[in-house]
């Protein structure tokens, strides 16, 4: 009998934000923590990009993001009609496929009063609900299925945060909002909407795919009146604390249904937090937990994420894994547990880590390829060693891109099995690295070429 699958997807979660991954950490997250204990916490797990769309698309389709067009996106679908995605995948293999929460992956807008194709339901999807994009990118408003629940017919106001930077705190951009949109709402209503989905599935046979995409703990940041104050990481842990307990109100739903035994549970986020070094010094927390960098960086803690995936009976309690896998990988562990052959062409850039949550051992996955956010920073990452085309960030930590000087490396080059931090370039000691690793950048994106 095949499992029900569920994968919660946090927004702008850190790899030292959960306890299980931080024990210095300021937030308390005993959901999580618990989903950790009773199945296996990976160490060296990856979004595909350090962006929340270059994430998602990989996630769902198998590809890594730099073979499309990411930045269409506000306009137009990116995952192409008629490629396979982890939901169609799982429908024809007679699952319910249900989507709750955050797309970030383009429709084909003409008018938010008339139908919005190339969404979730155009992609594998029975049902939908949720958002366009992120909650401080307008237009705000809720979709059911391809319609707009009501059209972006209001104005709201952009705001900040004293005390943080201007992309930090309650920070979102002005534009459209329809009637029924909240902003302080949008977690909990998510949540319901999941709960209600898992409730209504009590008893039934078929197995359930629900992907669940929180919006949380990204800006804007508004924890309810029962967190403020309550974590010890100010208003971003309050946040993540928050995102805690509604992780805990959808735990709650399965072992209420009588499904937890019966259920594959994912839980990561789609890229690092944006949390700076004066964050870590004034409020002595480290939502990077040691990682170098932020969110859009190329820096490990732009896409290293905190990763668990919980399955009674087949993942061992307890386990700590330090393979190394993608968000990419889903497509073909979702297909090997099917019993489904991935047909050629599919999921180019996905491997089953199928053998490693079953408790057996299987190589190294083979090198990862990644683009970082906001430039044309690139990296590879090959056993230990990753190697980035350029110097500087890749992303939103200053300076993002530099030019060597004269004698300088022209890129960089870490051993992450000795410095995970990313604080030594190797560059310059190790050519012949450099050199292999270029070419198999070079080959892996030359052999599947991008549309």
């Amino acid at each position: 009998m095949k499992p029900h699958i569920l994968v919660i997807l946090a927004d702008d979660m850190g790899y030292g934000d959960p306890q299980c991954f931080n024990p210095k950490s300021k937030i308390a997250t005993p959901h999580i923590d618990r989903l950790a204990r009773e199945g296996m916490r990976f160490t060296d797990a990856h979004a595909p990009g350090s962006l929340c769309h270059p994430s998602r698309y990989g996630l769902l389709t198998g590809r890594y993001p730099f073979r499309t067009d990411t930045t269409k996106w506000p306009t137009q679908p990116l995952i192409r009609e008629g490629e396979v995605t982890i939901a169609s995948l799982l429908k024809s293999q007679g699952y319910q496929t249900a989507m709750v929460g955050k797309w970030h992956l383009g429709f084909q807008e003409s008018g938010y009063d008339k139908p919005l194709p190339g969404g979730p339901i155009s992609h594998g999807f029975d049902t939908f609900f949720g958002t366009r994009a992120s909650t401080d990118i307008p237009p705000y408003f809720w979709i059911r299925g391809d319609r707009a629940v009501e059209p972006p017919t209001g104005h709201v106001a952009a705001r900040s945060t004293d005390g943080w930077s201007p992309i930090q705190g309650a920070f979102l951009r002005e534009g459209g909002i329809a009637p029924d949109y909240g902003h302080p709402d949008v977690l909990t209503h998510l949540t319901d909407e999941a709960v209600g989905l898992i409730r209504g599935h009590k008893g039934k046979a078929q197995p359930l795919f629900l992907y669940l995409a929180i919006t949380a703990p990204h800006t804007p940041w508004l924890p309810s009146t029962e967190f403020l104050g309550k974590s010890g990481a100010g208003l971003y842990g309050d946040f993540v604390q928050m995102v805690d307990a509604e992780t805990g109100r959808v735990l709650a739903a399965l072992e209420e249904a009588g499904m937890t035994k019966d259920t594959l549970v994912f839980f990561t986020s789609d890229n690092g937090p944006v949390w700076y070094p004066e964050d870590t010094t004034r409020l002595d927390h480290d939502a990077t937990g040691g990682l170098h960098g932020m969110k859009s960086d190329v820096w490990e803690a732009g896409h290293r994420m905190p990763f668990i995936v919980r399955w009674p009976g087949q993942v061992k309690a307890g386990a700590v894994s330090s393979h190394t896998l993608c968000f990419t990988d889903f497509l073909a562990t979702l297909a090997e547990l099917c019993g489904f052959p991935l047909p050629e062409g599919t999921g180019p850039d996905s491997v089953s880590f199928l053998p490693t949550l079953k408790g057996k051992k299987q190589p190294a996955r083979s090198p990862i390829v990644m683009q970082a956010g906001s430039t044309d920073a690139m990296l590879i990452r090959s056993g230990d060693w990753k190697l980035i085309n350029q110097l500087g960030s890749g992303g939103f930590t200053k300076p993002n891109k530099l030019k060597p000087t004269p004698g300088e490396p022209e890129g960089q080059l870490y051993n992450l099995a000795i410095d995970r931090a990313e604080t030594t370039n190797l560059y310059a000691k190790h050519p012949e690295i450099v050199a292999r690793l270029t070419a198999e950048r070079n080959k892996i994106v030359a052999a599947k070429q991008s549309r």
